[in-house]
């Protein structure tokens, strides 16, 4: 295996699902203290949610409070609860090039922009013959890290 040319700099985002935001809400920000920082509504992902943060700055994780628009559509987005994981990453088109090319499966739709404005890609939850490299059951999102998130977590150490 070639030496890994990206790194995967940290947590972007978690995205929770639920018949109704309201109570996803009621416990993320009643009861946790986060704050709503943005909303999104997309019918071809049947998706409508808040985005919540954790934390500040080149650090914040957004908690993504997500409810169906139509609960007997696809993609079911509370199905599983928790969604997925969305990890900053340092070079995207180079990362998706390397791990594809180590069979890593990746979910139709290529690199686009995301819910939150940055370039993202997903990992399959599920490997296959072709692609035996997969997120074990997981949605994986990989998100474009902008400069000052790079620089950040570049002075972190360890």
């Amino acid at each position: 295996m070639t030496a890994r040319p990206f790194k995967i700099l940290g947590i972007q985002q978690i995205a929770i699902g639920g018949p109704s935001k309201e109570r996803l809400k009621t416990l993320w920000v009643d009861m946790f203290g986060l704050s709503i920082t943005g909303n999104y509504r997309s019918e071809r992902e049947n998706v409508e949610e808040d985005i919540a943060a954790l934390g500040s700055g080149p650090f914040k994780v957004e908690v993504d409070l997500m409810q169906p628009l139509d609960p007997d559509k696809k993609p079911a987005v509370n199905e599983p609860p928790l969604n997925h994981v969305g990890l900053w990453v340092d070079d995207l088109p180079t990362a998706v090039a390397w791990l594809a090319a180590q069979g890593v499966r990746f979910a139709p739709g290529g690199i686009r922009k995301g819910a939150a404005g940055y370039d993202i890609t997903f990992l399959h939850p599920k490997a296959n013959e072709q692609f035996p490299i997969a997120g074990e059951g997981v949605l994986i999102e990989l998100v474009q890290a902008p400069a000052e998130v790079i620089a950040a977590y570049s002075r972190m150490k360890g």
